[in-house]
Formats: structure tokens, sequence, C-alpha cells
């Protein structure tokens, strides 16, 4: 049987991959009283007097909603809310056994940009982060942007900076094996959506050299008259050269490829293109831009995708259990660039220079130190940058 008909069967099997459990006794009168009423109006009411304080007496200073529509759910596309709710579960399950977060699945049945935002806003005094999960670009940057605008707790877009906080890590491991800095190298990142730009944008804070982005219209150069406003922003901080032409003429020279776009849209020739001891990354899943073994024989040093199958995976497991971690640690108004920049570079540290290779640039998702490195990170960030509470 392989593992999409055997992760059917055991669905099936487990009818939901979470369940809620007390944390109370329930056994006696005194017990009722003390957990409802009529004792429980006591903390009512002193949450009435100070907000706050719901995050002392309630469950809400480790609970997380993990929010989807359903339009870009895993590689299947706009699937509906109901069908995106397996993968929310399963979501909710990361964060509670490799952050030690309670998290629940909520699936909306819009996707109403407003009617998104105005929802979640509604919600949000029950939590204490919000994870947008699966949502299509363009509409997902506006409505994190909004949130992020109104709500007092981290509002954090996984598919965009879970993505760019473990590729941002891979990269300093991958360069550091390469004997390249970060200053001085040329990235080409395929595939302008979500992940894509923000990946541009996080390397671009860290101090990449050059940045390239390319999508289906080739390579995005400033001045031109996209149709996506998310495709002008990130044209007006890369390719400073202005450099126009196919996604072939952007790799040629390059010192670092990232691919988070469709399958096999680089050919050997576009890897042999590139510079020396060059980088790939093609992050598609599950058929990624290049095959692994391909990009090798085409001459590319060092090679990491999204699959557990082969060396260096880049899987936003590595992240947003730690980040959550960290920023409900300090009880977080949001999550910053300077919280996302520090969660790269100490999944990054993980791994030290004498066991660097090209093939262990990253460490592995399941390695039990991830979570807990970048939440220290994250929550020391948070307080640097004045956005933590405690």
């Amino acid at each position: 049987m392989d593992i999409r008909k055997e992760s059917l069967q055991k669905h099936a099997e487990w009818r939901g991959k979470l369940e809620i459990t007390p944390r109370v006794p329930l056994k006696t009168r005194e017990d009722l009283s003390l957990a409802y009423t009529p004792g429980v109006a006591e903390p009512c009411l002193a949450i009435e007097k100070d907000p706050s304080l719901s995050f002392d007496l309630t469950r809400r200073w480790n609970l997380v909603a993990v929010i989807t529509d359903g339009s870009a759910v895993l590689g299947l596309g706009n699937i509906g809310p109901e069908a995106g709710m397996p993968v929310m579960e399963g979501k909710c399950v990361l964060f509670k056994e490799f952050g030690g977060v309670d998290a629940v699945p909520l699936c909306l049945k819009s996707q109403d940009t407003d009617e998104i935002v105005r929802t979640i806003y509604l919600l949000s005094g029950s939590f204490g982060g919000i994870n947008l999960e699966d949502i299509a670009a363009p509409r997902c940057f506006e409505i994190e942007r909004r949130l992020r605008e109104i709500c007092d707790i981290p509002v954090f877009h996984d598919d965009q900076h879970g993505t760019a906080i473990v590729a941002g890590a891979a990269v300093l491991g991958a360069l550091k094996v390469a004997g390249k800095k970060l200053g001085g190298v040329r990235v080409v990142i395929n595939g302008a959506g979500s992940a894509g730009i923000a990946i541009g944008r996080h390397l671009l804070s860290m101090g990449v050299g050059e940045l390239i982005m390319a999508d289906k219209c080739g390579i995005l150069c400033e001045g031109e008259d996209y149709p996506n406003p998310a495709h002008r922003e990130i044209a007006a901080l890369s390719n400073r050269e202005k450099r126009k032409g196919s996604l072939a003429d952007a790799m040629r020279g390059a010192d670092l490829f990232i691919g988070v776009s469709a399958p096999g849209v680089v050919s050997r020739e576009m890897v042999a293109s590139m510079a020396p001891r060059a980088v790939v990354f093609p992050m598609a899943n599950p058929t990624p831009e290049i095959m692994p073994e391909e990009a090798k024989a085409a001459g590319a040093y060092i090679v990491g995708t999204g699959r557990s199958d082969y060396p260096n995976q880049i899987n936003n497991l590595l992240a947003f259990p730690g980040v959550f971690r960290g920023a409900l640690d300090c009880r977080a108004r949001t999550v910053n660039r300077e919280m996302e920049l520090a969660a790269s570079f100490a999944l990054a540290s993980l791994i030290p220079e004498e066991e660097l290779s090209p093939e262990n640039i990253i460490v592995s998702p399941l390695d039990p130190r991830a979570a807990e490195t970048v939440a220290r990170a994250v929550s020391d960030a948070a307080r640097r940058t004045g956005v933590a509470r405690i």
C-alpha cells in the first residue's frame, strides 16, 4: 500500500488527529463549583476589570488558531475549507508535538478578504496567536497585513514567513560550506507567490548581495505594469541591474537558486550555467523544479529540497512551533522582522561549522533542539524590539 492510500485508511481509523481533554478534576460537587458555577464568576469579573488577565486565568496564553479559507491547500489548490481540515488538524498536532502549543483548526467558509479579516479579528480575543495557513496569494498578503494592524497578538502566515525562516537558515549553512559570503552572492528565486516573495524579502533583510525574482512572466523588473501589487513591490526591491528575460537568463552566473514554483521548470543546462559551487534549492513539492540527482549531475555543489527522502530538507516544521512558542512565552504583540531573522540565525547555529557538509547544511525537521532554540531566539528578539509584554 502506498503512503497516500495508507494515510486515507488511517484518517478513517483516527476520525480526527486531535481531541480536547480536561485539565481539571470533575469528580465532586466542589470540583464543579470551582471549575464552573458559581466559582467561575470570580475569574470572569477579574478579566472584565483587566482583559490582560485572560492570559493568566485561561488557556489563552498557550492557544493558537490555525486558520484557512481552503484556497491554496498544499499543492491541491482551491479545494475549499472542509477539504482543508485534515491539513489544519495535522498542523495543530505538529504545534503540540514540537512546540507544546495548543492549536485549534478553523476553516472559514469565505474567500472574501474583508469577511475573513473581520471574522478573525472578532475571534482573536480567544487566542494567544493566529497562524494563517493555505490562503492564496495575493489575498494572503492583505489579510495578514490588515490583521497585524488591528490585532494585539501575533499573526503569522506560515506559508510566507515559516518558509522564509527555514530557507534563510539553509542559505546560511550552504554558503558557509560553499565558501561564499551572503553579501557577495546573486540569488534567483523562481515563483513570486506568497512563499517566494517572503523568502526574497527575508534574504534582503539578511543582507543578500543581489536578488532576482522570476515568475511565469520571466524576470520581475521595476517599472513593469504587473497586475499583482505584490509583484510590483518586490520588483522595486530586487533586480537592481534591471535584468530582463527568462528564468534561464536569470540563472546564468547565479550563485543560488531557490524554487517555490512548479515541477520540472529547471533544466540541467540552466544549472550548469550557474556560478562555480552553485547552491540549488528546488522546493516545489512533491515534484521539485529539478530532481536533486539531475541538479548534481549538472554541477550543483549543494542541493536542498522540501522532501524528506533527500538530504537538506527545507521544512517549515523547523520554524513555526518555535516561533509561536517564543512569541507566546513572552506574550508578544506581533511577530516582527527581527524575530524572524533571529529564528533563521538560531536554526543555522545548530550545526557546528566542523559538521557542515554539502549533505548537511540544515538540521532535520525532527531535531528536538529546533523548537527550543528558535523559541529562545524569538523571545529575546521580541524583548529587544519592545513587542514583548512579559
